[in-house]
């Protein structure tokens, strides 16, 4: 009997292996099976050939044969999954952080837990092999951390939509990997400069998570429960940084911090260079506190001892001033912005706002439940307006699902009209208004003045993905889950009396870019129109909450929220939020719409110049690393 031949390849970076398999049917009468008669030929990268023989028995009648291109294709996937996998240990720890941001997030609210969530995952990413091992395990704690906090999000599909609860949490899941993909940007570009610089790469790590927290706003157009909107309901010293900064400044904090304990901890491990593992220790402790920055560069004997090398002297005192400078700007902006927003005189008052939240229920509603909910709604300003005698009266009805379209329903227009001119106020709503340029509507916000004429519209720029538009390149082709509206062209502010109004309506509080833009332009109030009934009695009211705190600490203007179903409050020019509603409950309150002094924030004035500066650095660095790269290569 002629044996059979097999040959197969197994490679690695500086070996080949061959392995030729000769078969043949066993001599021996007593032996049933097979003898294989294996050589290995490893051919080495100094050209140098070792072989190896030995005989194998097989007592299976039958031998499974692999051919050559199975068997690579084998080893090819388990190089690759080696190659790509995190150790169990890291991935561990890029858990632990991913349940100490969900933790710190609303409704659980541990603020407090975000200053240390970043500290396992960072201690995890540097103790990878590679920025590939690292993408996946940023990946894998973006992923469990984005599903943590925005689960949520199956409850309409689930409740409204009819899905199965595990089609809905599979949908919501998939979008959270892909949304993950930002922070395992992270992950990889910090494990590549870590590579690259070693301890003074964790200087570094605030300047990449904001610009890849940034990135997620730039190509997705949402950035829902970017880390610093945790801090909303914590200390106000902390908010204060959002009025220079914006909520990437917080999130820069946030991760700082979390950086300077993983300093200290990479201090007490054995260095090659002690006194380069103690930089960014003595970096980011000055940032937060001078004093304890300074004193720990008297004390620290290594840092004392290289005071006599001249270079290493003033490259210590380089940075305790640079990081100086930079928390006392920080401080001296945001007093400044507190000062601005001092308690406004009797004699700014512009309007008194009675707020309505109607509490309409998300199921189909019948055209008399519709007229009925209509004249509700009414008979709650009524009551509210009867409460105020004097000045200018402003009635703010939120978004809802009354959907009122003010334009094309002549019978809605003229009682609308009615009831503004019978009771001498201004009036507020949420509507439907025709694009002329297209056969879509806007999400609209308009104001019908106290002669029952039509002051001011609104149209919502920010439209919800996949909710209100489908993003491109399927808007046009699919209709949103809601509705398919057209996006708004104009960033028009609305007058009351003779104070100005910028109108946020419901998702369009995540961007401060929008309530800047409005502030620049002479708003003297934000009023927020929100309906987050479809989400149900979920985290998502509070979360949601904490974008519009810090849209008023941003710009220094009192934030008017008038939800349908909660979380409805006045926060002031400090994000302080008062005079709250009880969610799912119908009910008014009443609240002065005060002319503001004219002056502006920093972060008014220079937006998400933090972002900005985010991303700047982390090109820089890559760029730098690959310049070093190739000048060595070419040495």
């Amino acid at each position: 009997m002629k044996p059979d031949l097999y040959a197969r390849p197994i490679w690695s970076k500086r070996w080949v292996l061959f392995q030729i398999d000769r078969v043949a049917a066993s001599s021996d009468p007593k032996v049933t099976g097979s003898v294989t008669e294996k050589v290995t030929i490893c051919v080495t990268e100094r050209s140098r050939c070792r072989i190896f023989v030995h005989i194998e028995l097989t007592k299976s009648v039958t031998q499974t044969r692999l051919s050559s291109s199975e068997t690579v294709k084998i080893h090819l996937v388990i190089r690759f999954l080696k190659k790509v996998t995190p150790s169990l240990r890291n991935a561990a720890l890029a858990l632990a952080s991913a349940l100490m941001l969900v933790l710190a997030f609303p409704d659980t609210g541990w603020w407090w837990l975000a200053w240390f969530a970043f500290v396992p995952v960072l201690l995890a990413v540097v103790d990878e092999r590679n920025s590939v091992t690292a993408f996946v395990l940023g990946q894998f704690f973006g992923t469990a951390y984005f599903f943590g906090t925005t689960w949520w999000l199956a409850y309409a599909p689930i409740h409204y939509g009819g899905f199965p609860a595990v089609f809905a949490y599979l949908l919501i899941f998939f979008a959270c990997v892909i949304v993950g993909f930002f922070p395992a940007v992270f992950a990889a570009i910090f494990n590549f400069v870590w590579r690259k610089y070693g301890s003074w790469s964790l200087l570094a790590a605030p300047f990449i998570w904001v610009g890849s927290e940034y990135l997620r706003l730039l190509l997705t157009g949402n950035n829902w429960n970017a880390i610093g909107y945790s801090q909303a309901f914590g200390l106000q010293a902390i908010l204060n940084a959002a009025s220079v900064g914006g909520v990437y400044l917080v999130s820069f904090n946030i991760v700082a911090f979390s950086t300077l304990v993983v300093a200290a901890i990479k201090v007490t491990a054995a260095a090659a260079d002690p006194f380069k593992s103690r930089i960014p220790l003595l970096a980011l402790s000055t940032y937060f506190v001078a004093p304890a920055g300074i004193i720990y560069l008297l004390v620290d004997p290594t840092l004392r001892t290289a005071f006599s090398d001249r270079r290493k002297r003033n490259l210590s005192l380089a940075l305790v001033a640079v990081s100086t400078c930079a928390a006392a700007l920080m401080f001296f902006f945001a007093a400044g912005a507190r000062t601005e927003a001092k308690p406004s005189s009797p004699s700014d008052l512009a309007a008194t706002a009675v707020v309505v939240q109607a509490d309409v229920p998300m199921t189909p509603l019948s055209a008399v439940k519709l007229d009925q909910l209509r004249s509700r709604q009414i008979q709650l300003a009524s009551e509210g307006l009867a409460k105020v005698q004097n000045g200018t009266r402003l009635v703010i009805l939120p978004e809802s699902p009354m959907n009122y379209m003010y334009t094309d329903d002549r019978e809605f227009q003229t009682f609308i009209n009615d009831f503004a001119r019978r009771n001498n106020a201004w009036v507020l709503f949420n509507s439907a208004e025709p694009d002329n340029e297209s056969t879509r509507y806007f999400n609209s916000a308009v104001m019908i003045d106290p002669n029952g004429r039509k002051a001011g519209q609104y149209d919502k720029v920010h439209l919800v993905p996949f909710g209100e538009a489908m993003p491109f390149p399927l808007d046009g082709v699919l209709p949103g889950l809601v509705g398919t509206f057209a996006y708004g062209r104009e960033f028009d502010t609305l007058p009351v009396g003779d104070a100005k109004a910028g109108i946020l309506i419901c998702f369009e509080s995540n961007f401060g870019t929008l309530s800047r833009r409005f502030v620049g332009d002479g708003a003297d109030v934000l009023i927020e129109l929100t309906n987050d009934g479809y989400l149900g009695p979920t985290p998502v009211l509070r979360q949601h909450l904490a974008n519009a705190v810090f849209r008023a600490v941003e710009t220094s203007r009192p934030v008017l929220r008038a939800t349908n179903v909660g979380v409805t409050g006045y926060i002031d020019e400090r994000g302080q939020i008062s005079d709250t509603l009880p969610v799912y409950q119908e009910g008014t309150r009443i609240w002065p719409v005060k002319r503001g002094n004219g002056e502006l924030t920093f972060y008014v004035r220079f937006g998400d110049w933090v972002a900005w500066l985010g991303i700047a650095v982390t090109l820089a660095l890559i760029g730098y690393s690959f310049f070093l790269g190739r000048k060595r290569d070419a040495i």
